[in-house]
């Protein structure tokens, strides 16, 4: 199982570094600047006033066991919106989410993501943060420690 999980990962992983992995020009054919990303976000005002703006990566994993293989699917990627959890009144209101929606993603400690104009039929879910995921552009040379493969001199 946990071989399918690392596979799992190890495929949206390629699949996102594809598709990030271009020169950033500020056209809609590549989404590496975080400008395109905020215009090209749902409700993109209403987006960056009470969230994020993100990109949205669907694929589905299939898993053979007898014999064990993995078999991921070609990722879509399309403009997405994490709202902020004290903004959900918004989708509340546009009815949405019902209240029950809401209580069982407040007690899970999530908040609600979506695809999709507001307007007409969004794609919401109730997602999770992942804490535990490192954003390795951040890291400053020198302050990760050294490679394994660099300390033999």
């Amino acid at each position: 199982m946990s071989i399918a999980i690392l596979g799992a990962i190890f495929a949206i992983g390629i699949g996102v570094g594809m598709a990030l992995s271009s020169t950033a020009t500020f056209n809609p054919e590549n989404v590496a600047s975080r400008e395109v990303i905020d215009r090209s976000a749902p409700n993109a005002e209403l987006c960056i006033q009470y969230g994020a703006s993100a990109t949205v990566t669907d694929m589905r994993v299939f898993v053979t066991y007898n014999p064990f293989n993995v078999y991921v699917t070609q990722p879509s990627i399309r403009p997405g919106c994490v709202l902020r959890r004290n903004n959900w009144s918004i989708l509340e209101q546009k009815k949405l989410v019902t209240s029950e929606e809401v209580r069982q993603c407040k007690n899970r400690m999530n908040t609600f993501g979506y695809t999709g104009d507001l307007g007409s039929s969004p794609e919401i879910g109730c997602i999770y943060q992942n804490e535990a995921a490192d954003n390795f552009f951040l890291n400053q040379p020198g302050t990760v420690g050294p490679r394994p493969e660099t300390d033999n001199f």
